[in-house]
């Protein structure tokens, strides 16, 4: 089986198999070893015999049972047809959640009424950006008014307590459109809204050891069901976290036919404004 050993096997994933050329396929093993329900989000990335990356891939399996092992393969269309040397694969990364806090997109709508997700951000010298976006795909007014409520975890699903979250981007940089006063938001069925997540990477000599969290548990208001997301969150040695508070997504228009168990078009998300240090 083509692939480097290194990258067959990591977080609960098994490469078992797989396929080169223009059409590279990969068999792989999904295996729960904790105790509640999780759902697994894994990026691939196929390689060419020489080690050159041809491109990646993810794919979300859902709500394996703890104990229990599923099998499925990833498929890449469109590469080079005939790439120097057989294509390979591997895993770059494996993060999973909580199935019952799993993130949604797009798809069924959860019972809540309310979809809760972060996009892949922007980056810039040193300094990150990401949105916490949340669509109302039920058939109800929804009502925001503050801030996300968040809780940093580790590789591990552990606690992370010794960053200071923030309320506003401003705290960390500024021009990074995650500032302004809280306001109430009602938002009708198939509107969106926003909140940004504002950190930087950089490490201070002498600071203790680079701190990171790839996973935030989201709570949208009090009392609401958290969503777990990975944004993946490198805070260096810098100890903070700023969050802006909650914002109308004004980029796209109400989606008709809401209520749970309604789908949803693919999101579009609000430009990210440019920041400055």
């Amino acid at each position: 089986m083509p692939g480097n050993p290194a990258g067959l096997e990591k977080g609960g994933v098994k490469i078992t198999g797989s396929s080169g050329g223009a059409r590279a396929c990969a068999e792989f093993d999904v295996t729960n070893h904790g105790t509640e329900p999780f759902t697994y989000m894994i990026t691939f990335e196929f390689l060419s015999d020489s080690g050159e990356a041809l491109t990646n891939t993810k794919q979300t399996v859902p709500s394996v049972k703890p104990g229990r092992t599923v099998k499925r393969t990833v498929v890449m269309s469109g590469l080079p047809s005939h790439p120097r040397g057989a294509a390979r694969v591997r895993i770059a990364e494996v993060r999973s959640v909580p199935a019952g806090e799993a993130p949604s997109d797009k798809g069924t709508c959860p019972p809540s009424g309310v979809r809760v997700y972060a996009d892949d951000g922007d980056a810039a010298m040193g300094l990150r950006v990401v949105s916490l976006h949340l669509e109302n795909c039920g058939a109800r007014t929804h009502r925001l008014n503050g801030y996300p409520q968040l809780q940093l975890l580790d590789e591990r699903h552990k606690p992370v307590d010794s960053v200071k979250i923030l309320h506003g981007g401003s705290a960390i940089a500024t021009g990074t459109g995650a500032d302004g006063a809280p306001q109430q938001l009602d938002l009708k069925p198939g509107e969106r809204a926003y909140a940004g997540l504002v950190w930087r990477n950089t490490v201070g000599g002498g600071a203790g050891d680079p701190v990171n969290a790839p996973y935030v548990r989201v709570w949208e208001k009090p009392g609401a069901a958290p969503v777990m997301v990975s944004p993946e969150l490198d805070l260096g040695t810098t100890g903070k976290l700023g969050v802006g508070p909650w914002k109308k997504d004004e980029t796209n228009g109400p989606v008709t036919g809401g209520g749970p168990g309604a789908q949803s078009p693919e999101p579009s998300f609000p430009p990210t404004a440019p920041a400055r240090p």
